[in-house]
């Protein structure tokens, strides 16, 4: 167990942490969440003892390991890949050290080998013997291959050194395990098999993340930080949204009967243990869940922006058509029609394949083959790289302007309206655009979508900066659109929920399947087809 007495946090004027008192217990899994910029990562980082709070005290029950998983990824390039993994659990390696050390000495003495009696007894104790295959078999699961366990972490590429890192942070079972974005440039494989991994974890897990399906399918806990505060609610991140959205609507209902508002809380707490997925983590949440007192569920003071994408048009039958296309990266052309009503989800192990196809397509970067729009289509584009966008030193009301369509639309009260929704109020809509940070772009580019009001949007990773507020709104608001769509994203809720086609495309071809993306990844016929792609 790891808790917090009086954990204050203050940079400058700035409070992040007001005499926090919390604890995180054994065999839970708590998701910390909060708002850009609420101190998730700060927290984190002070539970770790990388950083020391203003005041109060970090305590860890004694004898208890932590593991942190590496947040720099350069840290351990001087040594090889099997050898950083065994770091995860430093006195195992310290002690491997030391032995080697002695058994190497040209004067070896009896003092000396009393000392190795000793370092092999507590090496037994940590299964020290077992350890290089242990993270071998664990560096294996995560998908970096054998070839690859003896060559330094310099020589791999970022996404694999990603995986070795989070091995590091498994081996050896530690007591306390604390990850702070631990899906980043993972794929949708090496995330299931992370989540399966955490689902049957005994010990502690305290983890930040912006992926939803993650927080949900791992969590038994969300650790809410706000007003300098952290509390802890039962349940993942789903039942926290739509709990504290149900308080909120049922706060600004003033007149309706005590009575009923707990009636409805009873019932809402009731139909979601019954939809909890049938996992050993997911079964003991639905436990407590049914034990929740209805008191336990507060509003969140959260704000989220209005995203609504309306059409200035319905889109006719010709939507967009693939023919033989080919461009930088792939082998094999493309040849498929969109149709109306579409929503698809483009994936691809490489990356770069789906940017450059959304490339070609906004006729960015040239190709072969060819590609046609419907006459009554328009397009918004989200790049994934935006930055080009704010290169003027312009405030944000003069940037929005710039796609302004009506007479009505170019007024200053209009704008400032319009960015006012998507969180830029007051002097913030006057901020430079040259200053804004990942996210705020992110909403920027958004707030010119809407005000474009195309029927085909097309997103490449969207949820890239943007807070777990901002994500949830965009997610529901495209669910609600009427247009087409394609949408690339690492966001397993967001590709599940949103798309109702998946195209996926490898260098050597492509797959078509109208299915939901959960389907997809789980059908065996595709998985055939997807090893034939690449």
């Amino acid at each position: 167990m790891i808790s917090t007495s009086n954990l204050s946090v203050q940079f400058g004027k700035r409070v992040l942490f007001d005499e926090v008192n919390t604890s995180f217990k054994k065999g839970n899994c708590y998701g910390i969440i909060g708002a850009n910029g609420s101190g998730k990562s700060t927290f984190l980082k002070v539970l770790s003892g990388k950083l020391n709070p203003n005041y109060g005290i970090v305590s860890i029950e004694p004898g208890k390991r932590m593991s942190v998983l590496e947040q720099n990824h350069s840290a351990y390039d001087d040594f090889q890949v099997l050898q950083s993994t065994l770091m995860g659990n430093k006195e195992l390696y310290d002690i491997k050290n030391e032995m080697d050390q002695l058994y190497s000495k040209e004067d070896f003495n009896d003092n000396d080998g009393v000392r190795v009696g000793e370092l092999q007894d507590r090496y037994e104790e940590l299964n020290g013997w077992n350890a290089e295959s242990d993270a071998a078999s664990l560096l294996s699961q995560l998908g970096v291959s054998e070839d690859q366990h003896y060559l330094n972490m310099s020589d791999l590429d970022g996404k694999t050194k990603v995986r070795v890192l989070i091995a590091q942070s498994l081996f050896g079972n530690p007591d306390i395990l604390i990850m702070d974005e631990p899906t980043n440039e993972l794929d949708f494989e090496t995330i299931k098999w992370l989540e399966n991994f955490l689902i049957n974890y005994d010990n502690t897990v305290i983890v930040v993340s912006h992926d939803r399906h993650f927080l949900d399918t791992v969590c038994t806990h969300i650790s809410d930080i706000d007003f300098g505060k952290i509390t802890h609610y039962t349940g993942n991140y789903s039942f926290w949204y739509e709990s504290s959205q149900l308080a909120l609507k049922q706060r600004a209902q003033q007149n309706k009967k005590a009575e009923e508002k707990k009636k409805e809380l009873e019932e809402f707490i009731a139909r979601f243990s019954a939809n909890v997925a049938k996992s050993k983590q997911a079964t003991s949440r639905k436990k407590m869940i049914e034990k929740l007192d209805i008191q336990d569920i507060k509003p969140s003071s959260r704000r989220y922006p209005g995203i609504i994408f309306e059409m200035e048009r319905e889109s006719g039958d010709q939507i967009l058509t693939i023919d033989n296309l080919k461009f930088e990266g792939i082998n094999s052309p493309l040849s498929f029609i969109l149709n109306k009503n579409d929503k698809v989800a483009l994936y691809s192990k490489d990356s770069k394949i789906s940017t450059k196809f959304y490339e070609v397509i906004n006729g960015l970067i040239s190709s072969e083959g060819s590609f046609s729009w419907g006459s009554t289509i328009k397009t918004s584009y989200l790049p994934l790289n935006n930055d080009h966008y704010f290169n003027e030193n312009i405030n944000l009301v003069d940037w929005l302007r710039q796609w302004s369509v009506t007479e009505e639309e170019r007024e200053e009260v209009f704008i400032r309206g319009f960015l006012g929704k998507m969180l830029f109020s007051g002097e913030e809509a006057l901020k430079s655009c040259k200053v804004l940070s990942g996210g705020e772009k992110v909403r920027c580019i958004l707030s010119k979508m809407m005000m474009e009001r195309s029927n085909f949007l097309m997103l490449d990773e969207p949820t890239n900066h943007l807070d777990l507020e901002t994500i949830q709104t965009l997610n529901n608001s495209l669910i609600k659109f009427k247009g087409n769509l394609i949408l690339s994203t690492h966001d397993f809720e967001f590709a599940n929920s949103v798309g109702n086609r998946i195209i996926e495309i490898g260098p050597n071809g492509f797959i078509d399947k109208l299915m939901s993306f959960e389907d997809y990844l789980n059908d065996k016929k595709v998985e055939e087809l997807r090893d034939k792609i690449y």
